[in-house]
């Protein structure tokens, strides 16, 4: 190479796609590629341009219609476009019929969040996890494709007869499955002894949309350095912490934060993770009040513990980020309905804490405002759990 070309690592250019249907309009589905954007960014490409096409529900062959796709085709090799992404799944024969037509890579959300997830994985169980994940994706979508997992396995008995390679490639990534599935297994029979060993301490997990500040809540509670990042799920592995608020201690969680349309792949691969959020006995359902949806992130993360049976555990909301919060004043003779858009933090706050008996709190976990109220809760609580598990210890209070 010439001394005079810079080796610079060339970032992927992609392109997003969504539909507009009966269950998400126009204004979601900008919100929702916005996301994807930010996943795109996430895992290390540059998103260029959105597409969106409003149809009653998605074309089962190319999920798009074909002359949007044709439209899409062209803008792709016009632009040189390394990556086209779905905001939906696409089934194995959309993605094989796409990949026809498309010179480039097809991805679709749950590949791109598998991916993002594959990159953030630090220990060896959520690197197990993500890999089961991932052939769990992959299996039912090898057809009419030969991937070349490994090299084609020899020795009697190992071929049966007629076996092509698509069925030697299903053969090995079941045994891939089976043989993670076993790891798992005995990775997560040592993290419930490691639960068990931790006596009886309190527990409280923070829980949330992933990117609303839980580990920087973590940090500033425990005085710890969890890496915390502007970035989507910057924080895959559970990090515990004892924790003390004037005289009493508790654990401390941080999870891995929800997304919408989480892969269902990785809510089971990762149960054994999210089994702190179900044994907890409080948790801190952390928002982020600034942004535009985070009413429907409040809801997605509800299913999510609904999910994980976690719904009857003592919640409090922690909305985070009020320095960040803005809103549109309306003038005194606009005589329209106000919007979610045109409330103060103060009306929000008055709302949602009516709304939940007093259960939520508002703070700035980034510029520690109302920090000594956000430890008040938690201590009271904590407290509360303290009391009935230990009635005789009158001289922690």
């Amino acid at each position: 190479m010439p001394k005079n070309i810079e080796n610079k690592e060339v970032v992927e250019k992609a392109v997003l796609i969504g539909i507009i249907n009966q269950n998400q309009n126009a204004k979601q589905v900008a919100e929702y590629l916005n996301e994807l954007a930010f996943l795109t960014k996430t895992a290390g490409a540059e998103p260029v341009k959105k597409y969106t096409q409003q149809l009653d529900k998605p074309n089962p062959k190319t999920f798009v219609g074909t002359g949007k796709l044709a439209e899409i085709e062209d803008f792709v090799k016009e632009n040189e476009i390394d990556i086209v992404i779905f905001d939906d799944e696409l089934t194995p024969s959309q993605l094989r019929n796409i990949e026809k037509v498309m010179e480039c890579k097809i991805l679709d959300r749950t590949n791109l969040i598998l991916d993002i997830f594959a990159t953030r994985a630090q220990t060896a169980h959520a690197k197990t996890q993500v890999e089961l994940a991932q052939y769990q994706y992959l299996l039912p979508r090898l057809t009419g494709m030969w991937t070349h997992l490994e090299r084609q396995r020899g020795g009697i008995g190992t071929k049966g007869p007629g076996e092509t390679e698509i069925e030697t490639d299903r053969r090995i990534i079941r045994d891939k499955i089976t043989r993670l599935k076993e790891q798992l297994k005995k990775i997560d029979k040592q993290k419930a002894t490691q639960r068990k060993n931790r006596g009886k301490l309190v527990r409280v997990a923070l829980v949330g949309y992933t990117n609303v500040g839980k580990s920087t809540i973590m940090n500033m509670l425990s005085k710890s350095d969890v890496f915390a990042e502007d970035k989507l799920f910057a924080t895959l592995d559970t990090t515990v912490r004892k924790v003390v608020i004037e005289n009493l201690p508790f654990l401390l969680t941080d999870t891995v934060g929800f997304i919408r349309k989480l892969p269902h792949n990785i809510v089971e691969s990762f149960k054994s993770t999210l089994d702190e959020v179900s044994e907890a006995d409080i948790l801190l359902h952390v928002v982020d009040i600034s942004h535009p949806n985070f009413e429907e992130q409040i809801n997605i993360v509800n299913s999510t513990l609904k999910e994980l049976n976690a719904v009857d555990t003592p919640t409090y909301l922690v909305f985070n980020k009020i320095d960040a919060y803005s809103y549109i004043k309306k003038d005194d003779d606009d005589l329209t309905p106000k919007t979610k858009e045109n409330y103060s933090l103060e009306e929000l706050q008055n709302t949602w804490m009516a709304k939940n008996n007093n259960q939520s709190i508002f703070i700035s976990a980034k510029k520690k405002i109302n920090l000594k109220q956000f430890k008040d809760l938690v201590y009271e609580n904590v407290k509360k759990v303290h009391a009935i598990r230990y009635p005789y210890n009158d001289y922690l209070y």
